[in-house]
């Protein structure tokens, strides 16, 4: 059970995430507490990484990490991906980025750590 301050509010910020349930938006509510276990790695990985099922390979290794995000391909060549769940994973993902998909050739990996924002699931965009 959340401690309380003396007026009865939780001492924990909540943040707010819309899901959707079947055909229904709902908000969910999600403790500070586990916000702050997770962490977000925003990454840009270059080299021949279209084409050579990069994007599914990541999801595919995210998803059996239980990390949640997206994957897409860039207009310049390049893949992004964004990586939120617990600092071990993210890790995971981000080392797993430098050798990517088999037929993938990782010339280079760059990754920003920013706040999570509770991601949830893990897709391929377009």
């Amino acid at each position: 059970m959340p401690s309380r301050y003396r007026n009865g509010r939780s001492r924990y910020l909540r943040y707010f995430r819309r899901v959707v349930i079947g055909s229904g938006f709902f908000t969910v509510a999600i403790d500070a507490t586990h916000m702050a276990t997770r962490t977000r790695a925003h990454v840009f990985v270059s080299g021949t990484v279209q084409g050579v099922y990069y994007r599914a390979n990541t999801r595919d290794t995210a998803e059996e990490m239980g990390v949640d995000g997206w994957v897409k391909n860039l207009d310049d060549g390049r893949v992004e991906a964004v990586f939120e769940g617990s600092k071990d994973a993210v890790e995971g993902m981000v080392e797993w980025c430098y050798t990517g998909s088999p037929a993938a050739d990782v010339e280079d990996v760059t990754v920003e750590y920013e706040e999570p924002r509770g991601e949830d699931g893990f897709e391929i965009r377009y």
